[in-house]
């Protein structure tokens, strides 16, 4: 990095940091025993070309670009951002430079919302050592460290699949089982009520939903709650209790943000309808409006 003795991200580190946590903070980057391989997952909705422009302006040095259209979803597929296969997604990571002895270190510039699907895709293809920075870049640049606009490329590598540490559902199955699982709505407040909808075809949140914002994952500078205030939040939701817990989001994306906080909170990770609001609003499922869970049961051939 440069001036003013700021520690690189390069070469060796003064100890050894233990990663119990999927949040890494500035501090605990810096003082890895070995170099992370970083990934830039910004991305702007109605943007798409502002996440590569903010990366090739700059960046934290090092990072590679990973796109949220073309990297991690598919050309078609239930929902607005539908998953690659595991074998596609693993074989682009490997392309990007990015492989199976990598500490993966994701990072966005809005509090993980983006940085939280990288991580949850890579766990899907079993790979463990991945983390997301605590308030990003703009954590980074708070703290006083360096950007760049220089981009190195990685070394195609290979990323190979193993267990995965998730669990999906579909459209299919979890509509039988509404009522029956806690299911959690990502989004805005504005948007699960049925406000609003900027891109969905159908205003409102599936029936039986409660919302669960990601903003409320965050302090106001946009690093995460500590796991105390967020297993205090998500048991309150229903998090750990009798029903299994299913998230969803306007596209699967920003779901995985509270997967991620509520893996930080030490909570049983719940199950991700990838599809979300973006595959069952265009299917023709029951949409509930208001501020509150609604009891209507989608229709059985819906």
């Amino acid at each position: 990095m440069g001036a003013g003795g700021r520690t690189p991200l390069t070469g060796p580190r003064p100890h050894r940091v233990r990663l119990t946590d999927p949040i890494i903070s500035v501090a605990e980057l810096l003082e890895l025993e070995s170099a992370p391989a970083l990934g830039d997952v910004r991305w702007y909705l109605g943007e798409p070309d502002k996440g590569l422009a903010e990366f090739e302006a700059a960046h934290i040095p090092g990072a590679i670009y990973i796109d949220l259209e073309s990297h991690l979803s598919a050309a078609q597929g239930p929902g607005r951002h539908p998953l690659p296969t595991r074998q596609v997604f693993a074989s682009t990571m490997g392309s990007l430079g990015f492989g199976d002895s990598d500490l993966i270190v994701a990072y966005d510039d809005r509090g993980g919302a983006i940085a939280a699907r990288l991580w949850w895709m890579l766990r899907d293809i079993g790979h463990r050592q991945v983390r997301v920075l605590d308030g990003g870049i703009t954590a980074w640049r708070a703290a006083g460290h360096d950007v760049s606009s220089a981009v190195t490329p990685r070394p195609a590598t290979t990323m190979t699949i193993s267990q995965p540490e998730t669990r999906r559902i579909e459209r299919a199955a979890l509509g039988p089982q509404l009522g029956t699982v806690n299911l959690l709505d990502a989004r805005a407040p504005e948007r699960y009520r049925g406000d609003e909808e900027p891109i969905d075809p159908v205003a409102g949140h599936i029936p039986t939903a409660r919302s669960a914002s990601t903003a409320d994952n965050l302090n106001a500078d946009e690093t995460f709650l500590g796991a105390p205030d967020l297993r205090e939040r998500f048991s309150a939701l229903g998090v750990g209790g009798a029903q299994d817990t299913v998230v969803y989001c306007g596209s699967g994306v920003t779901a995985c943000h509270n997967i991620l906080a509520i893996v930080r909170a030490g909570l049983p990770e719940p199950t991700l309808y990838p599809g979300s609001w973006s595959d069952w609003s265009s299917s023709g499922g029951d949409a509930a409006t208001g501020p509150s869970p609604d009891s209507r049961l989608p229709t059985p051939d819906s």
